[in-house]
């Protein structure tokens, strides 16, 4: 059974929670005015972890035929045949009953709002089946961390979490155009639709810049509603866009060998160092 475990984990590539964590936890602190309860600091983290995992298992099952036809997916587990669909279906069940739990122990509204937590981050991998615009969907399943930590929090939904959750959509957006690219031809192969696929590779490029640029603009519009935050958050986001402006440096419309640079390493920086900034910012006084 870990043998199992440890081979889903590494399909999921679980240590991409980086991408979603960090929002959650730097939502929970704005929450907070400064630190959270430690007990809420943790059935968030459980929350964002079970759920994420949840996500990935459903995206594995239902798109293992289409895995097989990708060059870049056919090693995965299920088409490799490591491991069998009923190990992932259990799997997807005990991490989506670890996430509905876990928002029972934070409160009233964040269990009555998990099950359409999960319908959204479960629907993002069907979305490519039908529109070019799944990244935007994407970006909503990741968005839902921060507006769900704030919940945990408070119990509530705010300007301030769907300032935060604008942000991610637009940078979700952005970087997964991006990783988009290099599938163009087998979504072709396989009728899949995504920005690169519909508009081509140049134009992708430049839709995903502008995503990232509307990102920057949240982020900037966030101390409005964010009383906490001051001149070390606007620091952490003026590097957040020096990155982003590397990031999009590393990939060109004829050169695409660095697009997991980019998107691995790059936005993992993103994320974690927003969040440590933030962080700072609401304990500083």
């Amino acid at each position: 059974m870990l043998d199992k475990l440890k081979i889903i984990f590494l399909d999921i590539k679980i240590q991409h929670t980086v991408f979603a964590l960090p929002f959650a936890v730097m939502s929970a602190f704005l929450a907070a005015g400064g630190l959270p309860a430690t007990e809420k600091l943790v059935w968030i983290i459980v929350c964002v972890a079970g759920a994420r995992s949840a996500a990935m298992a459903f995206n594995r099952i239902v798109d293992v035929r289409f895995d097989k036809e990708n060059p870049r997916t056919q090693y995965r587990a299920l088409p490799a045949g490591k491991i069998s669909v009923g190990n992932y279906w259990m799997f997807l069940v005990a991490s989506s009953t670890a996430f509905i739990f876990s928002a029972w122990m934070l409160n009233s509204l964040a269990f009555y709002l998990s099950p359409a937590a999960l319908a959204v981050v479960f629907f993002y991998s069907l979305t490519k089946r039908f529109t070019a615009f799944s990244h935007f969907w994407l970006g909503l399943a990741i968005a839902v961390a921060p507006v769900g930590a704030w919940v945990a929090v408070r119990e509530e939904i705010s300007v301030t979490s769907l300032l935060l959750g604008a942000a991610v959509v637009c940078w979700l957006i952005g970087f997964d155009i991006l990783y988009a690219c290099v599938d163009v031809e087998a979504d072709r192969a396989n009728q899949l639709h995504s920005i690169p696929e519909r508009f081509g590779i140049s134009a992708a490029l430049k839709i995903s810049f502008v995503s990232h640029a509307v990102m920057v603009v949240f982020l900037l519009a966030l101390p409005e509603s964010a009383v906490l935050l001051g001149w070390i958050y606007l620091t952490g986001v003026a590097l957040v866009a020096a990155l982003l402006v590397y990031e999009h440096s590393l990939i060109r419309k004829d050169d695409l060998s660095k697009v997991n640079t980019a998107f691995f390493n790059v936005n993992g920086v993103i994320s974690v160092g927003l969040m440590i900034f933030v962080i700072v910012d609401c304990v500083w006084v």
